[in-house]
């Protein structure tokens, strides 16, 4: 290992690898990712970058490109589901950059994942390299020259390298979770998920097609908002059930017209959109339980393979990226104090960091999952009344600061 710093091993070259990656190039710190799938690609239609996100990205030079390829919604909209009024609505756009000074964008999954994987290049993008198993090497050099503090990833093709620190960015089936932990920690929420991508001309009932908007009805809500602009709209529909998931996987295939099914009677333009793409694969909305500890000797979590969130705050991978920058700062300060204890210190810092963050967004989260499914009658009138606040209860998490939160705990 060189005098710059540690060298990393990142495992998966999703949003919060490669994110974690131009981070850590950004102040100068080395990086390896190893990535099991043979290309870059992305599960999912699309994904929502809140200020929180946008702000650091920005910083790493993307905002260009990002605002280039997605769209920014002009309101965030609560609708009933049957008749479609409106029930609160809250201005975005502009109004949104000027109060967190970061915009929030729709963006394709699939033109997100091509931006940070074409800043950050083919050189040290290991492809086709899944990890099996992550164990601690005491014979190595650690971060300072040393003995001790290295790692040695296993590969499923019978290879294996070493690093001085291995970053779970791997998701919810993480290898490297399982070096650090042996908790099982994923729970059902109870409702599962249907995902498209409409173009929306096919939905000429569909008011406001510019917005973020809730639709939200009895056992039922469905999510949708610009991603480009060409008007495609991304939508998430989700229902209530099965009561039990028995998969072994996040995904299962339903029914043909089980979907159209679940929103009959539903608003026309509803119909619309929910016919207007091919009927996905269900998906199971599994959050889960905080993790006691996210690091262990020289492996530590990102994103998915810590904290996995229901989707209703449109969290997941803005708290994937503020994983990322804060890992970064935590060892840029390490770097900088010298000397192997204070990687162990950096690693303490960010748990401590991310760990309050998280479970707070991932228990309003799972919170905010009932409401949207309430039945007609009084319970659901007093959300109503409640959604009227809504720029100031969640502002939380759109003005907070990774960056800053973390050269705050290394300067102290």
């Amino acid at each position: 290992m060189g005098a710059s710093g540690p060298n990393i091993a990142i495992v998966g070259a999703g949003i919060g690898g490669l994110t974690l990656a131009l981070a850590l190039r950004a102040r100068g710190i080395d990086a390896e990712i190893h990535e099991q799938a043979p290309e870059l690609r992305e599960v999912g239609a699309a994904v929502a970058l809140s200020a929180n996100a946008t702000r650091l990205l920005a910083r790493l030079g993307l905002d260009e490109q990002l605002t280039a390829a997605g769209a920014e919604p002009t309101e965030l909209i609560h609708r009933h589901w049957k008749d479609g009024r409106r029930i609160a609505a809250h201005p975005v756009g502009a109004s949104y950059r000027e109060r967190f000074g970061g915009p929030y964008l729709g963006v394709h999954r699939a033109a997100f994942q091509r931006i940070l994987g074409d800043a950050w290049g083919s050189e040290r993008l290991h492809l086709g390299t899944a990890v099996s198993g992550v164990t601690e090497d005491p014979t190595g050099a650690g971060p300072t020259g040393g003995d001790g503090g290295r790692v040695r990833l296993e590969f499923a093709d019978g290879r294996s390298a070493r690093a001085d620190l291995a970053v779970g960015a791997d998701g919810v089936h993480s290898a490297v979770r399982r070096r650090v932990t042996d908790e099982d920690v994923t729970v059902y929420s109870g409702t599962s998920g249907f995902r498209g991508l409409v173009p929306a001309e096919a939905m000429p009932s569909l008011p406001d097609p510019g917005a973020i908007q809730f639709w939200m009805g009895p056992g039922a809500h469905v999510l949708h908002y610009p991603v480009d602009s060409a008007g495609t709209v991304n939508f998430l529909a989700v229902v209530t059930g099965p009561q039990r998931w028995s998969e072994d996987t996040w995904r299962a295939e339903a029914a043909p017209g089980e979907l159209l099914a679940a929103f009959d009677g539903w608003h026309p333009a509803i119909i619309e959109m929910l016919s207007g793409a091919p009927q996905s694969a269900r998906w199971g909305l599994f959050g889960q339980a905080p993790l006691r500890r996210w690091s262990r000797g020289r492996a530590v979590l990102v994103g998915d393979a810590a904290h996995a969130m229901l989707p209703h705050h449109g969290q997941g991978a803005n708290q994937t990226v503020e994983d990322a920058v804060t890992l970064a700062d935590c060892l840029a300060g390490a770097r900088a104090a010298g000397g192997s204890e204070a990687y162990d210190v950096a690693l303490r810092r960010y748990e401590r960091l991310r760990r309050v963050r998280t479970r707070q967004v991932q228990r309003s989260s799972w919170v905010t999952s009932g409401l949207l499914h309430l039945p007609d009658g009084p319970a659901a009138e007093r959300r109503d009344r409640k959604l009227a606040t809504v720029p100031a209860d969640f502002g939380w998490i759109h003005a907070h600061d990774a960056e800053r939160a973390a050269a705050a705990a290394v300067a102290s």
